[in-house]
């Protein structure tokens, strides 16, 4: 029946007559245009524009994984925690659905044989052992406590967020789909950074209004979603953007310039390197007004990182911009912020020693799995703690850390071999070298700022712990191309 409609609409609107074609098309039009005045009529016309957007958006990104990819990191950089108007148990999210929609298309491209071949990596039994840690740690928490609809959804996510490293794995074959994802999330991180700074600079009234707007998505909306230093409105402001916390945008902004800065020095850049530069105010500034002390200190290792490794110029770099931040308004406020901290004088400073202190304590009651996800058994703990390391020990125990820290291990161990097998090869790969560079930076990065802030596990911020996963499975499908790359310039060579 379906093919029948098919056949005779093609027969009408490609018919050779023209009067019958232009009927057709003129039919299609009021057709077209009675459904649009009943969709707006029924849901308003924002949501219109948005089912529209919603509609074109999933064809497109059924029909290419590449438009999938481009929906995801829209999402995460410019509207990460936005929900759809109904529920269904749960609050379904845009990130649910860019996701579900990835992983529909790429089981659909194997059981469809367009994709024939799975791709393994080094790093996949970690992840996938990692993964059973996780999913053990769930398990073991359900001894505890039962877990919530929330806590569901936001524990998927997490799994999904991990899954993403296989995904990418298998589907970026080349440094052309490499360099699409790291262009992609170079611009997610500028449009984050640009919203951040323009919600800072406005006046506060319009940014209320503005989140009061994006409430309709689930964003907190009035003033009390402003932050400020120590949570006091006499203290400045801390940008937010739309990432809602100013420690998240901290931590997404050291992935994004980590990644960005060796190309701004590189040869061989990925975009034109005035884009690049203007990317990189653009998340330096953000970052800046954060006034996060764990962000800066985990963007410093990585810039610190890429320097000692290979661009001596980035150090110059950075040093004068760190001096021309210093001549900025809030320079004196953060500079006694960053002061206070390392004195151990400030409230959040002081609220995070406590919190390192109840962390121990559970994690000395539960040691090896940990309490899971849906909250401590103990009525006087709590799970919640301002650390990555200590949180996920609270959740899924020392074993769950370990296996962690092995993942991480050895990835940093893949991109420094890739790294070194780059310098040494014939011709040079300049592309390769500063996106490996930024990838391991970027990592190191947020794992030291892993030291003062949870995001990278909180199932609060699922998009942040997936950035986590995707770095990793950029990073690995980047060192599978260099070393391919390098094997057959090499038998090239040899060959005579």
């Amino acid at each position: 029946m379906t093919a029948f409609i098919i056949r005779r609409a093609e027969s009408l609107f490609f018919s050779p007559d023209r009067r019958v074609s232009a009927a057709g098309l003129i039919g299609l039009l009021l057709a077209g245009g009675l459904l649009a005045a009943l969709i707006v009529a029924v849901l308003g016309p924002v949501y219109a524009v948005a089912g529209v957007v919603v509609v074109v958006g999933g064809l497109l990104m059924l029909r290419d994984l590449r438009w999938g990819l481009v929906a995801l990191f829209a999402i995460v950089g410019l509207l990460p925690f936005a929900t759809l108007p109904f529920k269904i148990g749960f609050t379904p999210t845009f990130l649910d659905l860019a996701l579900l929609a990835l992983f529909f298309v790429w089981i659909m491209r194997i059981a469809t044989r367009r994709q024939r071949d799975l791709v393994s990596t080094s790093l996949g039994a970690a992840v996938l052992v990692f993964l059973l840690l996780v999913l053990l740690g769930f398990a073991n928490g359900l001894r505890y406590g039962q877990p919530t609809a929330t806590t569901l959804r936001n524990f998927a996510e997490l799994i999904l967020g991990i899954l993403v490293f296989f995904l990418l794995v298998n589907n970026l074959r080349s440094q052309d789909d490499i360099d699409l994802v790291a262009r992609l999330i170079i611009a997610a991180g500028a449009g984050a950074a640009a919203i951040a700074i323009l919600f800072y600079v406005i006046p506060a009234t319009s940014t209320v209004r503005v989140l009061d707007a994006l409430a309709r998505l689930g964003y907190p909306g009035g003033a009390g979603a402003l932050r400020y230093i120590e949570d006091s409105p006499d203290n400045p402001m801390r940008a937010i953007g739309t990432m809602v916390d100013p420690n998240v945008l901290g931590g997404f902004m050291i992935l994004v310039a980590a990644l960005t800065a060796p190309q701004v020095v590189s040869s061989q850049p990925i975009l034109r390197r005035r884009w690049l530069i203007l990317c990189l105010a653009l998340d330096l500034a953000a970052l800046y007004l954060t006034y996060s002390r764990g962000s800066l200190a985990g963007l410093a290792a990585g810039v610190l990182l890429i320097g000692l490794l290979r661009y001596r110029k980035l150090l110059l770099v950075a040093l004068i911009g760190g001096g021309l931040l210093l001549l900025l308004p809030p320079a004196g406020a953060y500079l006694a912020h960053l002061v206070e901290g390392l004195q151990l004088q400030d409230r959040a400073t002081l609220m995070r020693l406590g919190e390192y202190k109840d962390a121990l304590a559970l994690i000395s009651r539960y040691p090896w799995l940990g309490v899971g996800f849906s909250g401590s058994p103990d009525a006087n703990l709590y799970v919640g703690v301002s650390s990555l390391y200590l949180l996920m020990a609270e959740e899924m125990g020392v074993i769950g850390v370990a296996g962690f820290l092995v993942v991480v291990g050895l990835f940093l161990a893949s991109l420094f071999n890739a790294w070194r097998g780059i310098r040494r090869a014939d011709p040079p790969q300049p592309r390769s070298e500063a996106l490996l560079l930024g990838l391991g930076a970027a990592v190191v990065g947020v794992l030291v700022g892993g030291f003062f802030d949870h995001y990278l596990f909180n199932l609060v911020y699922p998009h942040m712990s997936m950035m986590l996963w995707v770095y990793l499975g950029l990073g690995m499908a980047a060192v599978r191309v260099s070393e391919s790359a390098n094997h057959e310039s090499a038998n090239q060579r040899i060959a005579p």
